[in-house]
C-alpha cells in the first residue's frame, strides 16, 4: 500500500501541475487538510462542466479518478452544493481550459 498524501498537499501538488501547462484552476471549497476528499470540477467555459471524484478500488488497492457527472454548470454547481451540505470536509477544485483538460490521467495524480 503506498502512502497517503494529505488532503492539503495533494491540491497543492495539483495546482502547481495545472500551472506549469498554464491552466486555470482555483480552490472554491477547502476541506479537512489532511482527509479530505475532493471533487474536481472541469469547466470548458462553454456552460457545461464536468465533475470527477477519486475512487478506490479496494480489491486492487488503486485510486483513479472518474467522471461522476456532465452537463449545464449550474447543475453540477448544485450537485457539489449537495456534497459539501454532506461533508463539509470535502475539496473543490475548479479547473477552466477550454480544451477540457484536468491532468488527473497523468502519473502520480491517483494520490
Amino acid at each position: 500500500m503506498s502512502p497517503r498524501l494529505t488532503a492539503d498537499f495533494w491540491v497543492h501538488a495539483y495546482l502547481a501541475r495545472l500551472r506549469l501547462v498554464e491552466i486555470p484552476a482555483f480552490v472554491v471549497a477547502r476541506g479537512d487538510a489532511t482527509a479530505g476528499a475532493v471533487l474536481i470540477k472541469q469547466a470548458p467555459l462553454d456552460g457545461t462542466a464536468s465533475l470527477h471524484q477519486r475512487r478506490f478500488d479496494l480489491m486492487a488497492d488503486t485510486r483513479r479518478w472518474e467522471e461522476v457527472a456532465r452537463g449545464p454548470e449550474g447543475e453540477i454547481d448544485a450537485r457539489i452544493a449537495r456534497e459539501r451540505a454532506r461533508d463539509p470536509d470535502l475539496w473543490v477544485i475548479e479547473v477552466e481550459d477550454r480544451a477540457g483538460r484536468t491532468l488527473l490521467d497523468e502519473p502520480g495524480l491517483d494520490g
